[in-house]
């Protein structure tokens, strides 16, 4: 997380596309859709039916693109493509995806998302054995794990390779002639399959789908690989996981509210989560407003079933991106007040009641509790959609220090004194997990401490 960011960052999102001759045009229409998964990267492999042509690059998707010639020269029926949010200390041009090599199996390009919890070891294994890295994502060590296989056919080596793998991981694979797709057993991370025509399409949010106009067939299984190549679309398993554990913060903040993850409707899950967030902790107040964007559904359910008036108290500037810097030394004051904005209007006089998704430091919301103080508000009372997060992400999220979370060893209490609220409340888990269809399919880790899998010591996230 960056120093200056008080907010949650998920690593990435991915897209796929078999059997569409404007593949690459159809990918970058769907990484347009998942921009909000991953702003430092963005890339598209496609190929031709014989070879794979790469073009990926630093920034934002349309500047990566920028230049005229870029299409052209992606022209085929079947694509890959990646947006990436690095960790820590990671955002190089070389850790870019998707990651192209050349081995005994030919050509192969992967976009990833998620985070492998064993990356350490299996490349200090691939090392000792002679392997040379290209790059300091772990993403590399599945390609490498690939090459090394003493499998027979490309399927086998391919299963031998993620049994490997630990942890998140929902991936897209290209080959000259087959796209591959695979949500790990777990199920930690999204992955839907839709269809455009004759052409089947894969992406980390059904958004994707939308904008290129495909239809949403299904949620990809945990533990599922969806092969797809001129012979149609086949199924394989892996072993399953002793549980499912989706991560129910796709649901809380991460995807886009018009998206469908792990079968939900993102928007009816959010609306829910701010409906029984005004159960357990009404507050008499004048109105509900929301922290935009990620607040706004959850505080519409809040004042629907509270009674109280929704209004737009915060308006969010749209146009200013993760990279902004401020000319001088008071940039996290001023990185919000550039982002947000109060109502005076709508603030002045008012008990206000302020619906966010979630608090990791509390330095954003304190400031913005003070800026609607300075436009006159009554009392504000803070309600978060959410549980208290004390714990960290080892599956996908860049939190994986205890010590970056507010709430890891202070009391509710004390985290009401420091944003300076009139009052505030969290959502508990219980409620949080009645809001989905099987509660008990969904991570909780970061809430609970009660992780579904061993987390080696000495973890970091090496980076996408």
């Amino acid at each position: 997380m960056h120093y200056h960011d008080d907010h949650w960052h998920e690593e990435c999102g991915v897209f796929g596309i078999y059997g569409d001759p404007e593949a690459a045009e159809k990918t970058y229409l769907g990484l347009y859709a998942l921009q909000h998964r991953g702003q430092e990267s963005a890339g598209i492999a496609s190929t031709n039916g014989s070879s794979i042509a790469l073009k990926k690059g630093l920034g934002l998707l349309w500047s990566v693109f920028a230049d005229p010639a870029a299409m052209p020269r992606l022209r085929g029926s079947a694509a890959i493509g990646h947006n990436r949010y690095s960790t820590r200390g990671a955002s190089d041009i070389i850790n870019a995806q998707p990651i192209c090599i050349e081995s005994r199996l030919g050509e192969m390009a992967l976009a990833h998302n998620g985070t492998i919890t064993n990356a350490s070891d299996l490349r200090r294994g691939l090392q000792e054995a002679g392997a040379i890295f290209q790059t300091t994502s772990d993403s590399e060590i599945m390609l490498h794990l690939m090459a090394r296989s003493r499998g027979q056919g490309f399927m086998p080596v391919l299963r031998d390779a993620l049994t490997q793998l630990q942890g998140a991981f929902s991936l897209v694979l290209l080959t000259p002639g087959r796209l591959i797709a695979v949500r790990d057993p777990f199920g930690f991370r999204p992955l839907s399959l839709g269809r455009l025509g004759s052409a089947h399409v894969v992406a980390s949010e059904t958004c994707a789908f939308d904008i290129i106009g495909a239809e949403y067939v299904r949620s990809i299984e945990p533990g599922e690989i969806i092969e797809i190549d001129s012979q149609g679309l086949r199924a394989h398993r892996l072993d399953p996981a002793p549980r499912q554990c989706a991560c129910i913060f796709e649901h809380i903040y991460f995807a886009r509210p018009d998206s469908i993850v792990f079968g939900e409707k993102v928007d009816k899950v959010r609306s829910l989560l701010g409906k029984e967030l005004a159960r357990e902790a009404p507050c008499d107040a004048d109105i509900v407003i929301a922290v935009p964007d990620s607040g706004n559904t959850a505080a519409l359910g809040y004042a629907r079933e509270s009674g109280l008036r929704y209004e737009i108290g915060l308006i969010r500037n749209h146009y200013i991106g993760r990279t902004f810097i401020a000319p001088h030394q008071d940039k996290r004051k001023l990185d919000v007040r550039v982002k947000l904005n109060p109502v005076q209007g709508v603030i002045e006089g008012r008990r206000v009641v302020l619906v966010d998704d979630s608090i990791v430091r509390g330095t954003t919301m304190r400031q913005i509790v003070q800026l609607l103080r300075s436009k006159g508000a009554a009392e504000v009372h803070v309600r978060i959609s959410s549980p208290p997060i004390g714990y960290a992400c080892y599956y996908g999220i860049d939190i994986s220090d205890k010590a970056e979370l507010i709430a890891s060893a202070r009391s509710i209490d004390y985290i009401k004194n420091h944003i300076e609220a009139d009052s505030l409340a969290y959502l508990s888990t219980q409620a949080m997990l009645r809001t989905v269809d099987d509660g008990s399919g969904y991570c909780t880790a970061c809430f609970t401490g009660e992780y579904p899998g061993p987390v080696p010591v000495g973890f970091h996230k090496i980076g996408f």
